[in-house]
């Protein structure tokens, strides 16, 4: 049974860095392209950062510079480091895997970022 699990979300001032973390369980972590999405109030949830099991990374272009996407297979998790944070990434952040055939989604992490 495929499981993904958020953590590391919280309220965090302008400024600040959070660390969210994702579990993986259930499948072949190893070989899968992770990603992290984000979801604003009323708005579509857009890709923020995807690692591929080589170790290729996007970024959103607005988190350029300032997030930084990890993979530790030993573990199982993917990582996204959020530094500089803005009130405009406020939003709940999901991890995602495409198991060829399935999306699978956690339940996501809620980042609040204050002004």
């Amino acid at each position: 049974q495929v499981q993904l699990v958020e953590s590391g979300g919280g309220l965090v001032q302008a400024g600040g860095s959070l660390r969210l973390s994702c579990a993986a369980s259930g499948f072949k972590f190893s070989i899968n392209t992770m990603r992290w999405y984000r979801q604003a109030p009323g708005k579509q949830r857009d890709l923020v950062a995807s690692i591929s099991s080589g170790g290729s990374i996007n970024y959103l272009e607005s988190v350029k510079g300032r997030f930084t996407i990890s993979r530790d297979n030993s573990k199982n998790t993917v990582y996204l480091q959020m530094n500089s944070l803005k009130p405009e990434d406020t939003a709940v952040y999901y991890c995602n895997a495409d198991i060829p055939g399935m999306p699978y989604w956690g339940k996501g992490t809620l980042v609040t970022v204050s002004s």
